[in-house]
C-alpha cells in the first residue's frame, strides 16, 4: 500500500520545516531523504520517530522498489534533469516541487500526459515565489472583468535565514538574461535592471525593486492569460539593493558566471545578517471592470520566507496525499482557489486586497 511521504532534501533548511509539519499530520509515514545519511539521521532523532531517515541520490537511477510504498514525493532540492520525476509519475506517485527554476519546471510540464495516464498528480510552483505570488495573481484576475497587466514585487529581509540552495539560486540569477511577456510578446531583459518604485504598504512603504528571474512571470501569462507580466526583487536594506544594481550597471555581476566568484558571493550572503526577517509581496493588477479601468492591489506581509514556503508546500501536500488533485501536471494556481491563501498562511502572515484603493473582505 502506498502510504509514505518521501521528502527529498528533508534535512535542509526548508525540508526540515516541511518534514516536521507533515510528521505531525502523518506520524511514522514521513521520510527525510538525501545524500547525507548522517544529517538525515541527526534531524530525524529530533522528531521522536515521526520522521524517518533515508539515504538517496536523485541524480542516480531510481530503484523501482523505492517508490512501491510512497504515495507522495516532495522535492526540496534543485534538479537539472527530469529522470527522477519521471520515475515518480510513471509509478503512480504524486509529486510536488518547490524549486524555482523555470527551465526545469518546463521539463516537468511535458510529463503531463504521462502523469495523467499513470494516475499521478504533479504540482509545481509551490512556495512563496512561485506559489503564493501565483495565487495572488489569480485573486487579482478574478476581481476584474479583464486583466491586462500584472506586476509582482518581492522584498526579502537581510536578517532572515536562507537555505544554501536558495542563496545559490539567487546568486546564479543575479547576472541572468531572460525574456518577459509584454503585450503577449517575449521581450529580453536583464536581472537587476529596469527599476520601479513599489508601495508594499504598512510600515514597509515604498521600495525600489528591480527585475529578477522568478518563474511566476513566465508561468502566469499562460495559466491566467495575462498579456504583460513582470516580477521584481528588492531587499529590506535599500543600500544592499542599490549596491547590487550598481554592480550590475558596471558589469561586475558578470563575474558571477565564474565558480570562484559565485562561491564567494554565496559565502558573503550567508554571513550577511542585519536588518530583520520580514518579507513582503505586492501584486499590482491593471485591467477593466464594467468598461472602466480598475486596479487591484494584493499585499502579503510576514516573517521568514522559508516558513511561508513550507506552509504552502504542506498545504499542497495534504491535498495531494488525500487525493484532492486531478491527475496530470499543474501549477498551483490551476488547482487551488485563491482564497486558499488564507488557509495556507493562517496566523503566520497578513494578507490584504484592495480594489481601486478600497479593501476587499473575504469570508473565511
Amino acid at each position: 500500500m502506498k502510504e509514505h511521504i518521501l521528502v527529498v532534501g528533508g534535512y535542509g533548511h526548508v525540508g526540515k520545516m516541511i518534514c516536521s509539519l507533515l510528521g505531525e499530520m502523518y506520524p511514522g509515514r514521513v521520510i527525510a531523504a538525501g545524500r547525507n545519511l548522517e544529517r538525515a539521521e541527526q534531524y530525524c532523532r529530533t522528531t521522536g520517530g515521526k520522521v524517518r531517515p533515508l539515504q538517496l541520490n536523485v541524480h542516480e537511477p531510481c530503484d523501482p522498489l523505492l517508490l512501491e510504498h510512497v504515495r507522495l514525493v516532495m522535492m526540496c532540492i534543485d534538479q537539472d534533469e527530469d529522470h527522477f520525476v519521471q520515475s515518480c509519475l510513471l509509478s503512480g506517485t504524486h509529486y510536488i516541487d518547490i524549486s524555482a527554476s523555470y527551465s526545469f519546471l518546463q521539463q516537468v510540464e511535458n510529463l503531463h500526459h504521462a502523469a495523467k495516464e499513470h494516475g499521478a498528480a504533479g504540482v509545481l510552483s509551490v512556495g512563496l515565489a512561485p506559489g503564493l505570488t501565483n495565487l495572488m495573481a489569480l485573486q487579482a484576475v478574478e476581481l476584474m472583468d479583464k486583466a491586462e497587466q500584472i506586476d509582482i514585487a518581492i522584498m526579502l529581509g537581510m536578517g532572515d535565514e536562507h537555505g544554501q540552495a536558495a542563496i545559490e539560486w539567487t546568486v546564479q540569477s543575479l547576472h541572468s538574461r531572460f525574456s518577459v511577456i509584454q503585450g503577449g510578446i517575449p521581450h529580453p531583459v536583464t536581472s537587476f535592471s529596469d527599476w520601479k518604485h513599489v508601495d508594499f504598504g504598512g510600515a514597509i512603504g515604498s521600495k525600489t525593486a528591480y527585475r529578477f528571474n522568478f518563474s511566476d512571470q513566465h508561468i502566469v501569462p499562460r495559466t491566467l492569460g495575462i498579456p504583460t507580466v513582470s516580477t521584481r526583487l528588492c531587499f529590506d536594506s535599500a543600500a544592499v539593493t542599490a549596491g547590487i544594481a550598481a554592480a550590475r550597471s558596471v558589469g561586475l555581476l558578470q563575474l558571477c558566471k565564474y565558480e570562484w566568484m559565485k562561491q564567494y558571493m554565496v559565502r558573503s550572503m550567508k554571513r550577511l545578517h542585519f536588518g530583520n526577517a520580514d518579507f513582503a509581496v505586492k501584486v499590482d493588477a491593471y485591467g477593466i471592470t464594467e468598461g472602466s479601468p480598475t486596479v487591484v492591489e494584493c499585499f502579503l506581509h510576514g516573517q521568514h520566507e522559508a516558513q511561508m514556503t513550507a506552509l504552502t508546500a504542506v498545504f499542497a501536500a495534504q491535498k495531494a496525499y488525500e487525493g484532492f488533485f486531478p491527475h496530470g501536471v499543474y501549477h498551483i494556481e490551476q488547482l487551488l482557489d485563491p482564497n486558499a491563501i488564507h488557509s495556507i498562511i493562517k496566523a503566520a502572515a497578513e494578507y490584504v486586497v484592495k480594489v481601486d484603493s478600497k479593501a476587499v473582505h473575504f469570508p473565511l
